[in-house]
């Protein structure tokens, strides 16, 4: 496809964009089949993006970070997008956006600078575990618990669904620290490290697509933690849960955004080239409206993403837009990757084509983050 270059880039957002996307033609797609095969993505390769400053351009220099605003995550996400490793897109953006801003917002000073320079350098991989096997979107309705016990406290329970969850070396994970509490104020993070005794992964989940990002089952019994393991302030877990997932919602929009733009690019390369009934596929006219009508879509869901982004970097409060670009953008993507994988074919049914790989990844955007029907009533509450 064409592109572009949006008046809400700066010149050094551009250059970080050129370089994800060198990146993502040089070291992902070649072993894009072998990661998708392993099941998930080698760790050297958080320590690569690390090493060119891709998984600490939100953070401060202080640590290592390049100190970037919003618009540097909406970059990182659609390149990572485009890449057509829909799993190695979200294992990234889970540590990137959706785990480690929890440290970096919330965390003391002590806790920074014990983990975060290892996080900017991939030699840290971070999960956010919330999800529950009785309690997903609905994150009041969480049942883990955490109990004081002399200094510190001990940790019960279990989640599932958790990106990064055999590979992370940091959990930030969400408990219920005071049940008598009203729902939304009993809860509180913590910092758990890999290989605390009594958290361990219960097993890895085999799922539809997303094969080369690790979801995992955790298991908590009594699981002993200091009193410094407390992420921020207790009981006000839910907020800071709240407040990210404006964040995450986000991303995954402009996630969403760049495997649509790979989409359509690889199916423009097919119907130019592909013969059929005399000519190639491009000559039809029914083959170019489908492909207009997909452009057209992804370029409103690119907008909206990108004025979003610039409501949240001007301080506006934007739940309402957020909400509206994970719906949008979810919805978007799913309808462009079924119309692209139909104008392949057959060809585009079997396993091993990057069409059919991005089709069943776009299936969890309108789950995964927030349901598509729990952003119809944060939108419907604003309006």
């Amino acid at each position: 496809m064409s592109e572009t270059r949006s008046i809400y880039f700066s010149p050094e957002h551009d250059l970080f964009r050129d370089q994800i996307r060198r990146f993502v033609i040089e070291a992902i797609r070649p072993n894009a089949d072998a990661w998708e095969a392993a099941g998930e993505v080698p760790r050297a390769v958080f320590r690569e993006m690390g090493a060119l400053g891709f998984l600490g351009a939100r953070y401060g220099e202080e640590y290592g970070g390049a100190g970037m605003d919003v618009f540097a995550s909406i970059v990182l996400a659609e390149e990572l997008g485009r890449a057509g490793l829909s799993g190695l897109a979200a294992g990234v953006l889970v540590h990137t956006d959706m785990a480690s801003p929890h440290l970096a917002r919330f965390g003391s000073s002590e806790q920074k600078a014990r983990y975060m320079p290892a996080i900017i350098r991939g030699e840290m991989v971070t999960a956010i575990a919330v999800t529950e096997p009785g309690a997903g979107s609905d994150v009041a309705g969480l049942t883990t618990r955490a109990e004081r016990a002399g200094n510190g406290w001990i940790l019960n329970g279990a989640k599932t669904f958790i990106t990064n969850g055999a590979l992370a070396d940091l959990y930030f994970v969400a408990t219920r620290t005071d049940p008598e509490a009203k729902s939304s104020r009993g809860l509180s993070l913590f910092i758990v490290e890999r290989g605390t005794p009594g958290f361990e992964v219960a097993r890895k989940l085999d799922k539809l697509g997303w094969h080369s990002s690790d979801t995992a089952e955790l298991r908590i019994k009594d699981c002993r933690l200091p009193a410094d393991a407390l992420l921020g302030e207790e009981g006000r877990g839910f907020y800071q849960i709240m407040e990210n997932f404006q964040k995450e919602r986000l991303v995954i929009g402009a996630m969403a955004v760049g495997e649509a733009e790979r989409a359509i690019e690889i199916t423009l390369e097919h119907v130019r080239t592909r013969q059929a009934f005399g000519g190639p596929l491009w000559e039809k006219q029914t083959v170019r409206q489908n492909l207009a009508d997909c452009a057209a879509r992804a370029a409103a869901a690119k907008q909206l993403v990108h004025h979003t982004a610039w409501l949240d970097a001007q301080g506006i409060d934007c739940v309402r837009e957020v909400s509206m670009v994970k719906v949008h953008a979810a919805e978007m993507v799913q309808h462009v990757a079924h119309t692209c994988l139909q104008l392949h074919g057959g060809s585009g049914y079997m396993r091993g084509m990057e069409i059919e790989r991005l089709y069943r990844d776009a299936r969890i955007h309108s789950i995964g983050g927030g349901a598509t029907e729990v952003m119809h009533e944060e939108i419907a509450k604003r309006l």
